[in-house]
């Protein structure tokens, strides 16, 4: 036989309570049940408000009775279909609700509710909503529970007669129709026959106590969620529900913000080792989760998370603390007294200090009550009076495999700091299956998005994206994302959430993720943005695994990469702005990003998508040392000199790399070499040199007057050029030479670091001659490699290859 146990959830509507029968009279196809319910969702809380209302007078507890009264009636009017059956059933609750009315008047005359009044009142909602469901589910046979779960008074609370209950279970169940049907929560005192409650969770304990009694085959809960999940998925998006939990891992998730059961109520089936399935009412084809002793083939060392909002922290603090023996049995004792529950406890090993974790409206109390207990030991000074830290969260990761995995811990905490998550305290028992911690409560959401990803809990690595410009280089990007989304989810498990566009004038964002197929209509309809707006919606949306992508040449939003990476945000440039910025400023970037554990990486800053800032990092971090650098790093001069001919001048080509799109709007920045400076100082940083741009030395090929003044007359004067070049051209030509504008970092003998950029001759040898169209080519000499240097060529400018070559920085985070 199988105890299923219905909550509040699950006979609160019509559509749950016509899917609880169903259920019920499928798993009576196959054997006996007994079925426990709740009261009607939101009953219980209403017949309590209801009962404070009478008791201060107020004549409104009557509208709060008629609207309990109507509730019920139109639930027996909506699912008892048959006439006789309603009819019977509408004498049996009117007669109940009758005397509970009866009950609130006397309350409301003489302004008394004593606890046996209360227990009475609150039993009215399991009596009513079980005999609904007793005459909605044919052939099932009602029992009152009062008969035979039975309690005690210790201390002023009810407790479980634990040996008289189950003999009586036993003797009530011993000729089991095929449906019995049983409401939770309520038992009766077996000496003075008054009724009782069991207390939170009371109708778990009830169902628990029954399956125990009887040796069931299973427990089944059913509620309004798929089973235990992962973590909470109202705030992390990916979270699933897990298939198998021990009950140490199932008390431990409970215990710290997963509501699912109440740990305390279901230690009878515990001790029996009785399985509990959770399920879902609403869903009741999904597999649900069950808890048993010990689960076969389980090598997660993590199987969930769960958390606690609104804590705080309260420390007793002082060095009469060390080697006193009773300090924390003073400390508890008062909590307790007061009733004041502690959930975490983190004491410092040289006991001059212990915090602990209560409930935020619980503080105040806490902090006074202890003070009022050490109050000789503040005024001597032995001891100091309590620190009270609120608006925190306390989070636990759970698994029972963590005490055979070495490591979690540290993962756990590098993982966070990471994330620029701190932790103001943390607890772990010796049996190694809960680790808890509290930080801000303004971090909860990210530390628990961020473990859940980390510890492969989440079915998809997700990356969240702040993608900034949206032209040529940006909408590409956004194109190569859109078409690789899928792909990348299901072939590596990586899950890209743009969360946040920015152009030059507006931007949207949207945690949950935007829709990259109408970004463009949304933009325009965004409101006005700048710099610092977009920096205050990054920072403020303090997201995990947060990644910002710069498609800009924007000085402004160069800027606020420093802050960013303060911040724990990534930085992915295709703006050279920052990486060639003055060096201090570079350095200070990569240094942040490795102290705060994040990346700022910013390959298409030279050579578009060739891997050469990253080939040459891999040759230092590999041993070897950049002794030589030469390149040919402007696709747009490189069209330029190719296209040079007999028949078309110099004006004339740099008129076709604009059309093209090789060149900037205005040619002069690609024509003084400006460029191809910034590049070259990337370089000469990244293989380990300090270089500023005023370092390098500069032979340019156009005369420092054309730079003046208007793009209008510099195209007015650029054709002045034309008869000197052709000249010039045709001599070089009879050399067999070709013009190439080469880039140059070389270390002198006595280790000076000479920088240099100009236009260059090069003879039909030289590996630069055959670079064709807008092609860009590198040399590096190294110690590896200085008899046949490194090279590496290919199509150094394009929007498509350098969104492709950010593209591919982005996906180097996530390790793919």
């Amino acid at each position: 036989m199988k105890v299923l146990k219905f909550g509040g959830t699950s006979v609160g509507s019509v559509e749950s309570i016509l899917s609880l029968r169903n259920i019920v009279m499928n798993e009576a196809k196959e054997q006996s049940v007994i079925v426990v319910v709740s009261a009607l969702g939101g009953i219980t809380d209403k017949l309590i408000e209801t009962s404070r209302l009478a008791l201060a007078g107020d004549e409104r507890y009557r509208n709060e009775f008629d609207a309990i009264v109507d509730r019920h009636h139109k639930m027996i009017d909506t699912i008892i279909t048959d006439t006789k059956d309603r009819e019977r059933l509408f004498n049996k609750v009117d007669s109940l609700l009758e005397q509970l009315r009866s009950i609130y008047f006397g309350v409301f005359l003489i302004h008394d509710l004593s606890k046996k009044t209360q227990d009475a009142i609150v039993a009215y909602g399991e009596r009513l909503s079980s005999n609904i469901v007793a005459t909605l589910i044919k052939g099932a046979k009602w029992f009152d529970s009062r008969t035979f779960i039975k309690t005690e008074e210790k201390q002023g609370k009810h407790i479980l007669k634990a040996e008289l209950t189950n003999k009586l279970v036993r003797q009530t169940f011993a000729d089991m129709p095929r449906i019995s049907l049983v409401p939770g929560f309520i038992s009766k005192d077996c000496e003075t026959g008054e009724t009782t409650n069991l207390g939170r969770g009371g109708s778990d304990y009830t169902a628990a106590i029954i399956a125990a009694a009887l040796n069931a085959e299973s427990l089944e809960i059913w509620t309004d969620v798929d089973g235990f999940m992962t973590a909470d998925p109202r705030v992390i998006k990916t979270a699933y529900p897990i298939k198998e939990l021990s009950y140490v891992e199932a008390m431990e998730l409970c215990n710290f913000g997963a509501k699912v059961i109440y740990p305390p109520t279901i230690y009878p089936v515990c001790i029996k080792n009785i399985p509990i399935k959770v399920k879902n009412t609403f869903n009741p084809c999904a597999e649900g989760t069950v808890i048993k002793e010990r689960i076969e083939g389980d090598h997660k060392p993590i199987k969930g998370i769960s958390s606690i909002d609104g804590t705080a922290l309260i420390t007793v603090t002082g060095l009469s603390m060390v080697g006193v023996i009773g300090v924390n049995r003073r400390i508890f004792t008062k909590l307790a007294n007061e009733g004041i529950s502690v959930f975490m406890v983190s004491q410092a090993s040289s006991e001059n200090s212990t915090s602990i974790g209560v409930k935020e409206s619980d503080a105040e109390a806490a902090a006074r009550v202890l003070n009022e207990e050490f109050e000789k030991e503040i005024a001597t000074g032995a001891m100091y009076p309590m620190m009270v830290e609120t608006e925190l969260a306390t989070i636990a990761i759970v698994g029972e495999n963590m005490k055979r995995t070495p490591g979690i811990a540290g993962k756990l905490f590098g993982t966070l700091g990471r994330s620029g998550i701190s932790i103001i305290a943390c607890a772990q028992g010796a049996s190694e299956t809960n680790i808890s911690f509290v930080v801000k409560g303004k971090f909860l959401r990210k530390s628990l998005n961020v473990i859940h990803d980390s510890f492969f809990l989440s079915e998809y690595k997700v990356l969240n994206l702040f993608l900034c410009g949206v032209g040529t280089v940006g909408a590409k990007l956004i194109e190569q994302i859109r078409s690789q989304y899928e792909s990348l989810k299901q072939e590596k498990q990586l899950l890209l959430n743009v969360v946040g566009i920015a152009s030059s004038k507006k931007a949207i964002f949207n945690r949950d993720g935007l829709d990259l197929n109408n970004y463009v209509e949304a933009l325009d309809a965004a409101e006005p943005s700048d710099s610092r707006k977009l920096l205050e919606n990054i920072v403020g949306m303090n997201i995990f695994n947060a990644v910002f992508v710069d498609c800009t040449a924007s000085k402004d939003i160069a800027a606020l990469y420093q802050e960013l990476l303060e911040h724990n945000v990534s930085v992915i440039a295709a703006n050279k702005i920052a990486a060639s910025s003055d060096y201090e400023n570079y350095r200070r970037l990569k240094e942040t990003a490795l102290r705060k554990g994040v990346k700022f990486r910013f390959e298409t800053n030279v050579g578009a998508g060739l891997p050469i800032i990253g080939t040459i990092n891999d040759l230092r971090n590999s041993g070897d040392k950049i002794l030589r650098i030469e390149a040919v790093l402007s696709g747009t001069l490189n069209y330029i000199f190719n296209a040079l001919s007999e028949n078309v001048p110099l004006s004339e080509t740099v008129k076709q790399a604009k059309e093209l799109g090789y060149s900037e709007p205005d040619p002069r920045i690609d024509l003084s070499g400006m460029d191809v400076v910034r590049k070259l100082v990337i370089l000469t940083r990244e293989a380990g040199y300090r270089v500023e741009q005023d370092d390098v030395v500069k032979n340019l090929f156009v005369p420092d007057e054309y730079f003046c003044g208007t793009v209008d007359e510099f195209w007015t004067r650029l054709p002045q050029l034309d008869a000197d070049f052709e000249m010039r051209r045709k001599k070089l030509a009879t050399k067999g030479c070709k013009w190439r504008f080469v880039a140059k970092m070389e270390i002198a003998d006595n280790g000076k670091v000479n920088t240099s950029v100009g236009l260059q001759e090069i003879p039909q040898n030289h590996p630069f001659y055959n670079l064709e169209g807008s092609n860009n080519i590198v040399t590096l000499t190294t110690d590896r490699y200085k008899e046949y240097p490194m090279l590496i060529q290919g199509f150094g400018a394009g929007a498509s290859v350098t969104a492709a070559g950010v593209f591919a920085n982005v996906l180097s985070i996530a390790n793919i």
